[in-house]
């Protein structure tokens, strides 16, 4: 069996003009459209094909296989990007169940108990604030970190719900397994664009003492969100 013109072109590279002036000289002879060409024509393309299969057989298989393997994506200039992220129950309703490693199931467990009651784009957002604050100097650099600082001092932790001394099981997995469908993507490198880089949040149940000196960014159900203010060199 004869080799197709991919695998044909890269022996030519390896083994240089002989075989292809064979291969042009049986494309003369088979265009000129006689009985005598196509006589020719096959014994060319016979002596060419025993040659591609004694020159495969002489070929390390390593070199073999650096010619013949497609380039990646990204060496031939081909760049993917994520699927386009609709806010809604029906986009997450289309993904499969998540899963991930500790860092995933920190985020997971802190949109459960922070906001699972939420809208998608709520869920986004609370989200956003979780990996803003990763990274920020002024936090943890990882996301159970985030989630868990202060925890041990009741109340005084950055998240309430792990220093409130209620238990923290998961008891909704349908909620659970929603919000962790948002946690994966925001993982995988979800675009945040609802917050404008906010770094705090609060409910419109408290009424907190900061969020009258910190910029105002989104509203999202009844999570209101805020970036913290840059400090000049006078503060």
């Amino acid at each position: 069996m004869g080799l197709s013109a991919f695998w044909l072109g890269c022996i030519m590279r390896v083994f240089g003009i002989g075989m292809k002036a064979a291969f042009a000289a049986a494309v003369f002879f088979a265009n000129s459209g006689t009985a005598q060409a196509d006589d020719v024509l096959a014994s060319r393309l016979g002596a060419l094909l025993g040659q591609e299969r004694e020159s495969i057989a002489v070929v390390p298989d390593a070199r073999l296989a650096a010619l013949t393997t497609l380039p990646s994506a990204e060496d031939r200039g081909i760049t993917t990007s994520p699927a386009t992220i609709t806010y809604d129950n029906a986009f997450l309703s289309s993904m499969s169940a998540p899963s991930g490693g500790p860092e995933w199931r920190c985020l997971s467990e802190a949109l459960y108990h922070e906001a699972r009651g939420e809208s998608t784009k709520g869920l986004f957002a609370v989200g956003e604030v979780i990996l803003n604050r990763v990274d920020s100097a002024a936090y943890p650099n990882s996301i159970c970190g985030v989630v868990h600082q202060g925890t041990g001092r009741k109340y005084a932790c950055q998240f309430t719900w792990t220093c409130d001394g209620r238990s923290d099981a998961i008891n909704n997995r349908n909620a659970f397994n929603r919000v962790g469908k948002v946690a994966k993507l925001l993982m995988d490198g979800a675009p945040r664009e609802l917050t404008a880089g906010a770094t705090h949040y609060h409910t419109t149940a408290v009424n907190p003492s900061w969020a009258r000196r910190f910029p105002r960014t989104a509203k999202y159900g009844v999570h209101i969100f805020y970036r913290q203010p840059t400090r000049s060199a006078s503060n």
